[in-house]
């Protein structure tokens, strides 16, 4: 078990309290936020909460967490359940971005603040959005493939349909392998998008992908979930290693096998960056204040005001970085 699985001790969908001290020399309430996250199974997400939880408690705020586990429109009542229990803030990560715009609306007739946190919301009136550059980790992905496999099949495994991020990855990951396409060096023999950006269903995929009579020589992977589906598909046929996988992430089973040589790349996301500043920006909103952000993001109702994160390549000759900013021990990964 890795060091984010033993944190994991929410129950899903339960609020949770992460301080209730009053602020530092203030006699009124502590401003609340409500935290929507994505699936407690993954470390990714309980990453994220933990660093929020540790922003959040020093300044004196209160958070409330919800899992959707995969429930989209039980994802949209935890919004409307958030609402009624009058928080100040809510940071939401979608499951499906498109499905908000009637909730989010609810929260601003309430005067509640609704920050996009890493996954866009789309087509509603929310007040900012914090991510990592996603274009630049799509870039990172397909560049880091195609220097390994420069010519050659390639098949592209993208993560939830519904999620604006895994759409955009696959935009950058065909602009990026668009000039060897033109010249034939590049053949894109499938693609498909993975549910849930469930490992289990990439697995299935590319076991049915690599019985097909098309030769794979790449695969531009979305994420370390897909990847480890990938792996584990060319693991079984002697293939893992031979076969260029892309991810992000900087799982630790990823960076297992970054080490290992049987996949090529991951990306650290700063994760620790990405939820304190997400925390920052809630405490500030909650407190009245408007912060300046230098970025705006078209999600189609209006141009939202958006802080991106620059992410990190990592390979096997610079994962080093990983131990250096705290997120695993040598021990853990092996080295």
């Amino acid at each position: 078990m890795d060091h984010f699985s033993r944190r994991r001790t929410l129950i899903a969908g339960v609020s949770a309290v992460v301080a209730q001290s009053m602020l530092p020399g203030c006699s009124r309430k502590p401003p609340t936020i409500g935290l929507m996250l994505d699936d407690m199974r993954i470390a990714r997400w309980a990453s994220d909460r933990d660093f929020f939880f540790a922003a959040a408690k020093k300044m004196g705020a209160v958070v409330h967490v919800k899992w959707a586990n995969g429930d989209e429109a039980g994802q949209v009542s935890q919004l409307l359940r958030l609402i009624e229990n009058k928080v100040d803030v809510i940071v939401l990560l979608p499951l499906n971005g498109k499905l908000f715009k009637d909730a989010v609306a609810k929260a601003k007739d309430a005067g509640i603040k609704v920050i996009a946190y890493d996954r866009m919301v789309f087509d509603a009136d929310i007040d900012a959005y914090v991510s990592v550059d996603n274009a630049e980790i799509g870039r990172l992905q397909a560049e880091a493939v195609v220097k390994q496999v420069p010519k050659g099949n390639y098949y592209l495994l993208g993560g939830s349909e519904t999620d604006g991020n895994a759409r955009q990855l696959r935009e950058v990951h065909q602009k990026v392998i668009k000039p060897y396409v033109d010249r034939g060096d590049i053949k894109v023999v499938g693609s498909s998008y993975v549910a849930g950006w469930d490992p289990n269903v990439a697995q299935e995929i590319m076991a049915r992908v690599f019985e097909g009579p098309e030769r794979i020589d790449a695969v531009i992977a979305s994420n370390d979930g897909t990847a480890g589906g990938v792996v584990e598909v060319l693991k079984n046929r002697g293939l893992a290693g031979k076969v260029p996988v892309s991810g992000q992430d900087s799982d630790l089973d990823a960076c297992k096998r970054v080490i290992a040589g049987t996949q090529t790349m991951t990306v650290y996301k700063h994760l620790k960056d990405l939820a304190t500043m997400a925390a920052d920006l809630a405490f500030a909103m909650a407190d009245g204040d408007e912060p300046e952000l230098e970025g705006e993001t078209d999600n189609g109702f209006k141009k939202v005001k958006t802080k991106y994160l620059k992410p990190t390549l990592i390979t096997k000759e610079n994962i080093d970085i990983l131990v250096k900013d705290g997120v695993y021990t040598r021990e853990q990964l092996g080295l």
